[in-house]
């Protein structure tokens, strides 16, 4: 079987598929492995290294129209897909609620593109989740990001001329990205509360030190994939008036709900940034999927009243040398999971339950049934 991995090419994209220790462990199974020159510079890998593991060198136009296995970070530019290998696999993100047009491609040129966005979020699955492995990563870099733009410290100090008190910050969302910024926040001495829709991850936040702040909704809850429900107009608006106190004394709001397939919802309104203090950092993880957070623009930083409101995109580019690291390794426990050793071929069963979740598309049709769902109602 032969793997290929071209370089990625969405701009400013520092991550790269495949670290050289994957393509060694790979190149083991007896699987041929070649990639794009130039696949790790943007990480300090050099070519070299890859082919000292047994990657060879080879153009991309060779990759995509001679590989078995096409493996990416980003979904690829809709030119591409007609170049590839008819019957081949497609492994990436690739945002198939979205991007009909792209997913309608595989299924003409019969690629069978597995979607990383789409692992079922089970415990067997958990090696190969590469939506949480990356959102960890950005539940980091935004706490990060935050306490350099705040004009504060974050932990308590007591010092001959006084003593500091510790800033204070906002978790709302308490998923993967959520939780790793209540820790990384705790661990930099700051005084941290955190708000869920889903009562249950109430434990969650108090294991890491944090405040849950309990707002009643009435009856909310999370899907059968771990991901919180959306909730009513009402619904919202009792959200954001239970927040908007908690913002108000807040030196720093973190934002991080996101509804699987969907636009974000709208949790801070102006009103309630208008309400919070000058030199206040809101920072919204949402942006790329809409936004949490009125006013805020995607890679931008925009000052409401004194309030700076931070909406970068690609948060774990910002950290790509472990983003590349951990993506690298949910690749190969997806390929090594489905390995037939005896006939080294990628067993694509459509029927087991962790490919019938990511498969888009095979033998030149949609057969996943979410997005189905999902085009059929709009």
């Amino acid at each position: 079987m032969l793997i290929g991995i071209p370089k990625e090419v969405h701009d400013g994209e520092l991550r790269t598929p495949i670290i050289p220790a994957t393509v060694d462990r790979l190149v083991k199974k007896d699987i041929l492995i070649q990639i794009e020159a130039g696949l790790g510079k943007s990480i300090g890998i050099s070519d070299m290294e890859y082919n000292s593991v047994g990657a060879k060198i080879v153009k991309r136009q060779d990759i995509l129209s001679s590989s078995d296995m096409v493996l990416r970070l980003r979904k690829p530019p809709q030119e591409e897909i007609s170049q590839l290998k008819q019957g081949s696999i497609h492994v990436s993100f690739l945002d198939p609620f979205n991007e009909g047009a792209l997913i309608d491609e595989f299924a003409k040129h019969d690629v069978s593109a597995i979607s990383m966005e789409m692992i079922p979020r089970s415990t067997f699955a958990q090696k190969m989740d590469a939506l949480s492995s990356q959102a960890n990563l950005a539940g980091y870099v935004t706490v990060i990001v935050a306490a350099e733009r705040l004009n504060k410290i974050f932990p308590m100090m007591n010092t001959p001329a006084g003593t500091i008190a510790p800033a204070r910050v906002f978790v709302i969302g308490a998923g993967v990205a959520g939780l790793q910024a209540i820790a990384t926040a705790k661990r930099l001495g700051a005084r941290v509360e955190a708000f869920d829709t889903r009562p249950v991850v109430e434990e969650q936040v108090n294991s890491l030190g944090a405040k849950f702040v309990k707002i009643d909704l009435g009856e909310t809850g999370q899907t059968k994939d771990g991901y919180a429900k959306a909730l009513t107009e009402e619904q919202l608006q009792m959200q954001r008036d239970g927040m908007a106190k908690v913002c108000a004394n807040s030196d720093i709001v973190i934002t991080t709900a996101q509804l699987f397939g969907r636009k974000a919802p709208v949790i801070l309104t102006k009103d309630m940034v208008s309400q919070m203090k000058p030199g206040s950092i809101i920072v919204d993880m949402a942006v790329e999927t809409g936004g949490n957070v009125e006013g805020s623009q995607l890679n931008k930083e925009v000052d409401v009243d004194g309030v700076t409101i931070i909406g970068l995109g690609n948060l774990p580019g910002r950290v790509a040398v472990h983003a590349s690291q951990m993506y690298s390794s949910n690749l190969f426990n997806f390929v090594d999971t489905f390995w037939d050793k005896e006939n080294k071929s990628f067993n694509l069963d459509p029927e087991h339950e962790i490919i019938k979740g990511c498969l888009i598309t095979h033998k030149g049709e949609l057969v996943n049934e979410m997005i189905k769902n999902f085009r059929n109602k709009g």
